[in-house]
C-alpha cells in the first residue's frame, strides 16, 4: 500500500519511523493508503532546513519572491482539478465542493502576491532636524502550522504563502487525515521555483505536533481546529516564547426575522447547514427563528432537504458527500441521540441513511432538530456534522442574547429584509464574522479570518492584513548623517528641534 512520505528540504523524504496512520475513503469506508508519522528527528530535520534557507530567503528580493508566487498561482489554477479530485479523494466532499475550496486558497495566493505593496513600511522626514525616521517590516524566521482535516487546500493556503512572501521558511503540519493534497501544492510549489527547505511538510499526530510547539528555532505558530486544540497550542506556544494564532470551534446561529424572504433563508440554511456535510468551521448549526418565522421556514426547509442526493463525492450528481471516519460519524450520531433524549423533536432524521452501493460508507444524512434549548448538549458544543439545530425565540432581544452569551463566536447571519434591524444587528452582535442576508460570511483574502471569544487565541486574524502584521515583526529606524556642525558630546535627554 502506498505510504505517504514527508517533504523536506525540497524533496520526498524516506520515513525513519515505524508509525503510520491509515487515510480512508469516506466514500467506500476502506483504507486507501497510508501516511507516516514524524519522529522527533524527522520534524527537526524540517525545521533545521526551514533555518538553513531562512538565512537566504529573507534576503530574496521582493521581485523574486513576487515571480515565484506568480508561478505557484499559475501551477495550482492549472493541476485545481487534480487537486480537488484528490481533495474528494480522502476528504469526501463532492467534487464541486472540493474546488470551491481550491479557489478560495487561490485568492490567498494572489493576495500574497501583492507583497511588494504588502510590506512598505512608513517614512518620516525631518522629525527632528536633519533626522529622519522609517519603519520596516521583517520576517520571524521559521514558522509553522497547524492544520485540520475540513479544507486540507485552502486552510494550509491561508497561511504559507503569505508567510513565505514575507520573507518566512515555512513548516506545515497537515492533517493526517486527509494530507496527499498537501504534498501535491509543495511539489507544485517547488516547480514553481521555491528553493529547497523554504517549505517543508511532516506528517503525523501529537509528537509532531508538541515538537514543533517547543523547538526553540520555531518563532511562530498558525493553528486552525477545535477549541480545547487552540487553547492548548496557544498556551504551550507562548509558554516557549513564540508568536501564536490559534483558530478553534464555532456554533454559528442563523437569525431569520419574520419578514425576511423565506425561501431565500431557506436555502441558506440548507446550504450553509449541510454543505461538506457540515464539516466547516463556518457551518450555520443553530437556526434562530424569531416569533411566527418557524411556522413559515421549517416547511420550506423540509422540503429542500427531501431533494438532496447524498452520495459520494466523485459522483457528478451528489450534493452532500459522507463524513471523515467513521469514529466521527458515531459522534455526530450519538449528539443527535442526545438531543432527542433531551426532549427535542427530531423532525428529520439522517442516522437512517443508506446510500447504494456505499453501505460502508461514512454516511449520516441532513438532520433538522426543532425545539431544542440552550441548555442541550446539541446546541451548546460544536457537532461538526450536518446537524441543524432551530430555537424558537420570542423575540430580537431573546435571540441575539443566546448568540452573544455563547463560548464560540466565529461566525453568524441575519436574514430580514428591515434595513434598520439588521444594522442594529452587525452593531450589537458579538462575533467575529457578520452576513447580513448572507449565511456563509467568510472574508475575501484582502480582509482576514477570526472569531471571537473561545473562537480565537491570539491577537490577530488569520491571512489578509492581520496574516501580514502576523508574520512579520516591525522595525523603526531613526536615521541621522553626521553634519560637522553637531560636533561634541551632548549628555542631555535627546530633543526635537
Amino acid at each position: 500500500m502506498d505510504t505517504i512520505a514527508h517533504w523536506i528540504d525540497g524533496q520526498k523524504a524516506a520515513p525513519k519511523g515505524d508509525r503510520t496512520g491509515d487515510v480512508f475513503n469516506p466514500a467506500t469506508g476502506e483504507v486507501q493508503r497510508q501516511v507516516s508519522y514524524a519522529t522527533v528527528a524527522e520534524v527537526d530535520a524540517a525545521v533545521a532546513s526551514a533555518k538553513k534557507a531562512s538565512a537566504s530567503w529573507r534576503h530574496a528580493s521582493l521581485a523574486t519572491r513576487t515571480r515565484v508566487l506568480f508561478a505557484f498561482r499559475e501551477l495550482v489554477n492549472r493541476h485545481k482539478d487534480e487537486i480537488a479530485r484528490l481533495l474528494t479523494l480522502e476528504h469526501g466532499k463532492v467534487l464541486s465542493d472540493a474546488g470551491g475550496e481550491v479557489q478560495r486558497g487561490l485568492e490567498c495566493i494572489e493576495f500574497a502576491c501583492g507583497l511588494s505593496q504588502l510590506l512598505k513600511g512608513d517614512l518620516s522626514e525631518n522629525v527632528s532636524t536633519d533626522v529622519d525616521s522609517y519603519s520596516l517590516r521583517q520576517p520571524l524566521g521559521v514558522v509553522a502550522g497547524i492544520t485540520p482535516f475540513n479544507f486540507p487546500a485552502m486552510v494550509p493556503m491561508w497561511m504559507y504563502p503569505l508567510a513565505i512572501a514575507c520573507g518566512n521558511t515555512f513548516v506545515l503540519k497537515p492533517s493526517e487525515r486527509d494530507p496527499s493534497v498537501t504534498n501535491l501544492c509543495a511539489e507544485l510549489f517547488a516547480q514553481a521555483g521555491l528553493p529547497p527547505g523554504v517549505l517543508n511538510v511532516v506528517h503525523g499526530d501529537k509528537v509532531a505536533v508538541d515538537r514543533l510547539l517547543e523547538h526553540p528555532d520555531v518563532a511562530g505558530i498558525s493553528f486552525v481546529g477545535s477549541t480545547p486544540i487552540a487553547r492548548y497550542i496557544y498556551e504551550t506556544g507562548t509558554r516557549n516564547g513564540k508568536r501564536v494564532q490559534a483558530l478553534g470551534g464555532a456554533k454559528n446561529h442563523m437569525i431569520v426575522l419574520p419578514d425576511a424572504d423565506m425561501d431565500l433563508a431557506a436555502d441558506a440554511a440548507v446550504g450553509a447547514g449541510y454543505g461538506s456535510a457540515g464539516e466547516r468551521c463556518m457551518a450555520i448549526s443553530v437556526l434562530e427563528t424569531v416569533g411566527s418565522a418557524a411556522d413559515k421556514l421549517l416547511p420550506r426547509i423540509q422540503e429542500r432537504i427531501a431533494a438532496l442526493k447524498v452520495g459520494p463525492g466523485l459522483d457528478p450528481s451528489s450534493q452532500m458527500g459522507p463524513l471523515i471516519t467513521r469514529q466521527h460519524q458515531e459522534r455526530v450520531a450519538g449528539y443527535v441521540a442526545a438531543g432527542a433524549s433531551a426532549g427535542a423533536e427530531v423532525v428529520v432524521d439522517g442516522r437512517t441513511l443508506k446510500v447504494p452501493g456505499h453501505e460502508k460508507g461514512f454516511f449520516l444524512g441532513p438532520t433538522l432538530i426543532d425545539r431544542v434549548r440552550p441548555e442541550m448538549s446539541v446546541y451548546r458544543e460544536e457537532i461538526f456534522g450536518p446537524v441543524l439545530s432551530v430555537l424558537r425565540a420570542q423575540t430580537y432581544e431573546e435571540a441575539i442574547g443566546l448568540i452573544n452569551s455563547h463560548v464560540y463566536a466565529n461566525g453568524t447571519a441575519i436574514f430580514t429584509n428591515d434595513g434598520g434591524a439588521a444594522r442594529k444587528f452587525q452593531h450589537e452582535v458579538e462575533v467575529g464574522m457578520v452576513g447580513i442576508n448572507v449565511p456563509i460570511p467568510v472574508p475575501m483574502a484582502y480582509y482576514s479570518f477570526g472569531g471571537w471569544r473561545s473562537s480565537l487565541f491570539g491577537d490577530l486574524h488569520i491571512y489578509g492584513p492581520d496574516g501580514v502584521r502576523f508574520y512579520t515583526r516591525n522595525k523603526v529606524v531613526i536615521s541621522r548623517w553626521p553634519d560637522p556642525r553637531f560636533r561634541g558630546v551632548d549628555l542631555g535627554f535627546p530633543q526635537n528641534r
